[in-house]
């Protein structure tokens, strides 16, 4: 049988053009099929979006050629400060420390900001000769077959290719077709996300301060500029949403204190619903999913990202060594390799942030004194609190070869 291309992607969001960029090294062709133009998503103005990556990520991106040209936009994360207290009130007395100069490997990961990022793999993806990448058209739907997939477009192109992924996001309309069911639940939570410019350095400092509405985090960006995601209630936050600059600014002071000397927003205003959703299954029948498609979970740890580029690194490593093997790279058993390694180590993700959220996004005081020992705690125990950060900052686990700064 005569293929158009071995895996078509459905999606090209970040984790599809790294899922793209991964299959290339290894030599497996593919065609990115994305609903948006390239020109929508590259704009240079700065919109207030931007990323924690974690260390194994950016070793992940060194590998695929994707990091090097943007290294210097990046800001490394060199301090985490947790932090439990209420807005106008300030930190508890209790607080968590992570030092990145506790691990060898250096910063436990970096800021970058999307209009970087995004640009930096929209170049590659275009001129890599094995990346096929089709712009303002979608995958309507798929029907697998005993040694191919023909996946449909909608202008009506009929793609055979020996596997679907679908990197399209929570609402993935290949998990839909694939019968993939997910599961979930919400928080009654939005995140209202921006950026903002203060008058003091933030040294590479991170915060994450919980309040009983929500978790603020504070992320670095380069310059004296950093990265907002504040979680409130939903009936809070939609009022929030609809706030002026100006008010917007006096509702966010409150939260964020006085640290960094004055504020000013600096780029766009974002929000959005916070839920947590998992598939049950990973993969169908010549399809698997990566990223959002697969998982959902709250941004509180910054760690979205840093899962789908696991998957990313995870399912390309499983591909090439089955096509190295001999082995048709769609079938079921393969693709079985994937879910394996990744749905437990996704599922604990998703449990550890949702259980942080509902310990500290409230007012209970036997709670929060049990949440502040326990900060306490751990602060005080260095190989414990090694341990967090060594996760955190994506060293630790069954790490495929990418995540390790190794070709596959």
């Amino acid at each position: 049988m005569k293929f158009d291309t071995d895996i078509v992607i459905a999606g090209a969001g970040l984790n599809g053009c790294a899922m793209a960029l991964a299959l290339a090294s290894v030599g497996i062709a593919s065609v990115i099929v994305d609903p948006q133009l390239a020109k929508d998503q590259q704009s240079p103005a700065f919109d207030g979006r931007a990323y924690s990556l974690a260390h194994g990520s950016v070793r992940m991106l060194q590998v695929l050629g994707v990091w090097n040209s943007i290294a210097t936009k990046a800001q490394p994360i060199l301090d985490i400060k947790v932090t439990d207290g209420k807005a106008g009130q300030g930190a508890g007395p209790q607080f968590l420390h992570f030092d990145h100069r506790e691990l060898e490997e250096g910063p436990m990961g970096q800021m970058i900001e999307d209009r970087y990022l995004r640009r930096a793999m929209l170049d590659l993806i275009t001129n890599t000769p094995l990346i096929r990448y089709i712009e303002g058209t979608s995958v309507t739907g798929h029907r697998p077959q005993n040694a191919h997939v023909e996946v449909t477009l909608s202008d009506d192109t009929k793609l055979l290719a020996r596997l679907l992924v679908g990197c399209d996001g929570r609402r993935s309309n290949t998990a839909r077709d694939a019968g993939l069911v997910r599961r979930g639940w919400d928080y009654d939570q939005s995140a209202l996300v921006c950026a903002v410019e203060h008058e003091l350095p933030h040294n590479g400092t991170a915060h994450q301060f919980f309040t009983p509405s929500g978790p603020l985090a504070i992320l670095p960006l380069a310059g004296r500029r950093s990265s907002i995601v504040w979680s409130e209630t939903a009936q809070r936050a939609a009022e929030i949403a609809q706030m002026n600059d100006t008010d917007f600014l006096t509702a966010l002071r409150p939260v964020f204190g006085d640290f960094l000397g004055e504020i000013a927003l600096a780029g766009a205003r974002f929000s959005y619903p916070l839920t947590l959703s998992l598939v049950d299954d990973f993969v169908g029948a010549r399809v698997a999913l990566v990223g959002d498609a697969a998982h959902g979970i709250h941004p509180l740890a910054g760690q979205g990202l840093n899962l789908g580029l696991k998957d990313v690194a995870s399912l390309s490593e499983v591909l090439a060594m089955a096509l190295r093997r001999g082995e048709d790279i769609g079938r079921m058993d393969v693709l079985a390799r994937y879910q394996t390694w990744r749905r437990f180590d996704t599922q604990m993700m998703a449990a550890a942030t949702d259980g942080i959220n509902r310990l500290f996004s409230n007012d209970n005081l036997f709670l929060r004194g049990l949440r502040d020992m326990g900060l306490g705690s751990v602060n005080a125990m260095p190989n414990l609190r090694r341990g967090f950060m060594r996760h955190a900052a994506g060293l630790s686990g069954d790490l495929p070869k990418l995540m390790l700064g190794q070709g596959i």
